[in-house]
């Protein structure tokens, strides 16, 4: 969260000249093999690798398609491999449009669309997660199964802890995008302490650490539309009627699992496994989120 007023008016700079940030450093969280598409008006980066049924894969808010570099390597001898930098992420073009789970199932279609992928297992995380729920809601023909990891959209988000919480992470991302001094020492302990916890996933950290200022406007208008109520996918838990395993980074301060647990009980056919992470297991306990995700892909038909 961020500091109070006073603190924060006290330690704030002016606005950012170009030189004052990294210019380009979400690029290293990036696709790697340079793949692009121009979907709806905006150029996406994507790694393709491998051959075989294909696993689509999505990252968080502010991440980029490195996110799922191991897994790449790890899959690829036996699936075709996509990982995609969502828009002004990663090595992708700015959009038109600001960041939402709808914005990124309408683009995920696109892709799909153009690099001929028909029935995907979609991994996905966080809001990465939720764009592939609506994708799976809205074309369950589209989709052969979900691997959803602590996906927006299952909690409340009009309730009173909710509306402090994003409130709180809002004005906390603002100031980061106006520039404010303590912000990126702040960014650190966010990452460190909220999203990615364990030591797993320290390089992939600080690489996402030392995008604090280039991302923050992202991700002040990405939190501030994780209020709005469209950002509730609670009804279309019904509607997904492919497998999904929930792989759950139960140590998650803000998707909690238990928040979350009544909506994800209404899918038709679900799985629940709980890993000893932060918000992402595949970064944090790789091995292991692997291996059950190598299990799930076996059983599927």
């Amino acid at each position: 969260m961020a500091p109070n007023a006073s603190i924060e008016g006290a330690l704030e700079r002016p606005p950012l000249l170009a030189q004052d940030t990294p210019q380009g450093a979400r690029a290293i969280l990036g696709a790697e093999t340079g793949c692009t598409a121009v979907i709806d008006g905006v150029r996406l980066a994507y790694d393709d690798e491998g051959s075989g049924a294909a696993i689509v894969c999505l990252h968080a808010i502010g991440h980029g398609a490195s996110d799922f570099a191991r897994l790449r390597r790890r899959f690829r001898a036996s699936h075709r491999v996509i990982a995609l930098d969502f828009p002004g992420q990663g090595r992708s073009g700015a959009d038109r449009e600001p960041p939402s789970a709808q914005r990124y199932a309408s683009l995920l279609v696109g892709l799909l669309d153009h690099i001929g992928v028909e029935r995907p297992v979609l991994v996905g995380n966080s809001i990465g997660g939720a764009a592939a729920l609506i994708h799976a809601a809205a074309r369950p023909d589209r989709v052969r199964a979900l691997v959803l990891e602590n996906p927006g959209g299952l909690a409340p988000n009009d309730d009173a802890a909710a509306r402090f919480a994003l409130a709180g992470m809002v004005r906390f991302f603002a100031a980061g995008a106006r520039g404010a001094r303590w912000f990126p020492l702040a960014f650190a302990a966010y990452q460190r302490f909220a999203v990615l916890r364990r030591s797993s996933a320290a390089e992939q950290r600080r690489r996402i650490v030392a995008t604090a200022y280039e991302s923050a406007p992202l991700l002040e208008q990405a939190w501030r539309g994780f209020a709005a109520p469209e950002a509730d996918l609670r009804p279309l838990a019904t509607r997904v009627r492919c497998p999904v395993l929930f792989a759950w980074a139960k140590r998650d301060r803000f998707i909690a699992l238990r928040r979350s647990l009544p909506t994800i009980r209404l899918f038709p056919d679900a799985r629940l496994e709980t890993f000893r992470a932060g918000h992402a297991a595949h970064l944090e306990t790789p091995e292991r989120f692997e291996a059950s995700l190598e299990r799930f892909l076996a059983g599927l038909p």
